[in-house]
């Protein structure tokens, strides 16, 4: 089933939603590199929302960091702290999952939930414009 443009923004931000609580319940089982994964992918889901929103459709993950970069944080639409967190974010969820013997604690990954909450609030209040 195809649904329109706006059903699929709305689900790419309840995907965002359900993938942060996902870190949550994994930060609490100390899974710490598997929370880095879902901390990006719920920041990726709500940044793959608004460039749906404004008729990007990048085909890469790097695709949708270069626009979100250029068309919102350059811009000033969406702070630029944000765009540093979803870059590291970015990195490090490659870190976790493809480097050996790397691993993420809690110090590290911890102070991220705060910043990308705030980013998928960001990114929804922008969709509500």
């Amino acid at each position: 089933m195809k649904g329109t443009k706006s059903d699929l923004i709305k689900y790419r931000m309840l995907r965002a939603r359900d993938t942060f609580m996902d870190a949550q319940i994994l930060a609490d089982k100390n899974r710490w590199n598997s929370t880095i994964n879902r901390l990006y992918y719920a920041a990726y889901y709500a940044v793959m929302a608004i460039l749906l929103a404004e008729d990007f459709k990048p085909t890469t993950h790097n695709g949708a960091k270069s626009n979100f970069t250029e068309h919102f944080i350059k811009t000033n639409r969406i702070p630029k702290k944000y765009g540093k967190i979803y870059s590291q974010l970015f990195t490090w969820r490659q870190k976790g999952d493809y480097d050996d013997l790397f691993d993420f604690d809690k110090e590290k990954v911890d102070p991220y939930f705060k910043p990308v909450l705030e980013l998928i609030n960001i990114i929804e209040g922008e969709l509500q414009k």
